[in-house]
């Protein structure tokens, strides 16, 4: 499987104008965004939906989980940083919410 490119300068900043609500790491590595919902069903409910994103994507995220709070943090490790993938990733994160 050939190597995944880590985004530009240029690429990551565009990435993140679509993504306002995702921040990037001090080190450029990945991005992150947390989330709450009502209680812990609602919340791992939505896990649930991510991790079926991740899984079809082949792309899993980093993320913690304390009652109503989801930190979720995406990087891709085979390019040493941002990608394409974690762009994409954090799209379809952002379109369960509607």
């Amino acid at each position: 499987m050939p190597r995944i490119a880590r985004l530009t300068d240029e690429e990551r900043a565009s990435a993140l104008a679509a993504l306002p609500d995702w921040r990037l790491a001090d080190d450029a590595s990945g991005i992150s965004r947390s989330f709450r919902f009502p209680n812990f069903v609602a919340a791992f409910g939505f896990m649930s939906q991510v991790a079926l994103l991740a899984e079809r994507a082949d792309h899993h995220p980093e993320w913690s989980n304390v009652y109503n709070r989801i930190d979720i943090r995406l990087t891709t490790h085979d390019a040493d940083g941002l990608s394409v993938r974690d762009v994409a990733l954090a799209k379809e994160i952002d379109a369960l919410l509607g």
